[in-house]
């Protein structure tokens, strides 16, 4: 056996292991790298290579845009921003029957792609929605169902952390701007086909219905939430026009948010020495995922595995509609025990080369990854957003599973639905000469 393929065996059994011995993903990832390398040691310059990689991985520009569209998220959580939100998305369609399930819904959607953090929307729109459902005669667990997985549709429709994050591991072939338009349709599609699933169960368990809003409510409600959703145009817009780079829009976000709320006067001056602490540890461990997984994404291609992985899918199937099938499979079980960054980072040059070789976009991949990869969110034993809309909701993951479960089945249909129909991903980046 050469050298090559132990090193490779030592990599992924190091990682799978320390993940079994619930190591934090970062330091798995640090720590099975440096281990496959030190059997590389006669081929390489040092350990230090370790450390060139973590910092280099890290030395772009693209990446600067994490931290301040994360502290835009946390100016916007601790504001009254998804008040207003849920008051707009209530007077719109809480008359129907299961009303307050697609105010979740549709809150859930508009925060999170304000905020671009699927835990921001969980827990801000999951603290306030489910005390109201259950009023109105909602079961915790359902509410907690809903909450859970319409927060993941803010991680595809921009701004999007984690598809600026993607953008970088493609090498460039897949521009953020692309991504951010490209996210729009696919989110959308994932929120109707939730509200959909709400309908059936609605009627079928003879939900109650909320008054009817007026046109003047509306209006009320639209107005004071208006400048919240103003800055998904001045951001996005910004961005598809050419007037400013996604980092730069991340710098106008942290602007505009923090005015809005000094305005609305949800958040004074005193807040912020707390709100930068708290974006700051956020932005740390990102980016110290960041930095290991770039480390191990240079030994991926040292080892030549992104190739192999395409030789061998290629030469085991014989239609596109099998690999992606497989690609899609693995992403899924990839979904459940690791983090999204990581998974992104680590990931992202093994399957796209396979991709590209058999036609697939690289702007329709990262979608389909990210989806991919919100699906791993909801779901145990890791399920980052499974844990936290159980504990907003004060409700034990295992009275969860059960509810939630449909709803899973409904985001892996939207999934397949998007990875064989690119043109619901590559639509508006074609229409927009992205």
């Amino acid at each position: 056996m050469s050298i090559e393929v132990i090193s490779i065996i030592v990599l992924f059994a190091s990682f799978f292991v320390l993940l079994l011995l619930k190591v934090p993903v970062a330091y798995s990832i640090g720590i099975s790298t440096t281990l496959s390398l030190l059997l590389n040691i006669d081929r390489l310059p040092g350990l230090t290579t370790i450390a060139q990689r973590m910092t280099t991985g890290i030395d772009s520009f693209a990446l600067l845009a994490i931290p301040f569209f994360v502290l835009a998220g946390e100016i916007m959580k601790q504001g009254g921003i998804a008040n207003r939100l849920i008051n707009f998305a209530k007077s719109l369609v809480a008359s129907l029957p299961g009303g307050l399930a697609y105010v979740n819904v549709l809150a859930s959607m508009l925060f999170g792609a304000i905020s671009g953090s699927a835990i921001a929307a969980t827990s801000a729109i999951g603290s306030i929605m489910t005390d109201r459902m259950e009023e109105e005669g909602y079961p915790r667990e359902f509410s907690a169902s809903v909450n859970i997985t319409s927060s993941t549709t803010g991680l595809l429709i921009p701004p999007s952390n984690i598809l600026i994050v993607y953008a970088l591991a493609s090498g460039g072939t897949a521009s953020v701007a692309a991504l951010f338009i490209a996210g729009y349709l696919p989110g959308i599609l994932l929120g109707l086909a939730l509200i959909g699933y709400i309908v059936f169960v609605a009627i079928r368990r003879r939900f109650v219905r909320g008054q009817r809003a007026t046109l003047k409510e509306v209006w009320n409600h639209f107005r004071k939430a208006f400048f919240s959703l103003l800055m998904l145009v001045i951001v996005v817009g910004g961005i598809v026009a050419g007037i400013f780079t996604a980092t730069e829009a991340s710098v106008i976000a942290v602007l505009y948010a923090a005015i809005l709320a000094l305005i609305y006067r949800d958040v004074t001056i005193k807040n912020f020495p707390n709100i930068l602490l708290n974006s700051a540890k956020t932005t740390a461990v990102v980016m110290f995922l960041i930095c290991t997984s770039m480390a191990m994404s240079w030994l991926f291609s040292f080892e030549s595995i992104p190739e192999l992985m395409s030789n061998f899918l290629l030469e085991q199937f014989s239609s596109k509609f099998a690999i992606f099938l497989v690609i899609n499979l693995t992403l899924l079980i990839i979904g459940t025990f690791m983090d999204m960054t990581p998974a992104v980072l680590i990931f992202t040059p093994i399957f796209l080369p396979v991709v590209v070789a058999l036609g697939m976009d690289p702007v329709h991949f990262g979608i389909v990854l990210v989806l991919n990869l919100c699906i791993g969110l909801c779901t145990p034993p890791v399920g980052t957003i499974l844990f936290v809309g159980s504990g907003i909701a004060k409700v034990s993951v295992s009275q969860v599973v059960k509810p939630l479960l449909p709803f899973l089945l409904i985001m892996v249909i939207v999934l397949f639905l998007i990875t064989y129909i690119p043109e619901i991903s590559m639509w508006l980046p074609r229409l927009f000469d992205l």
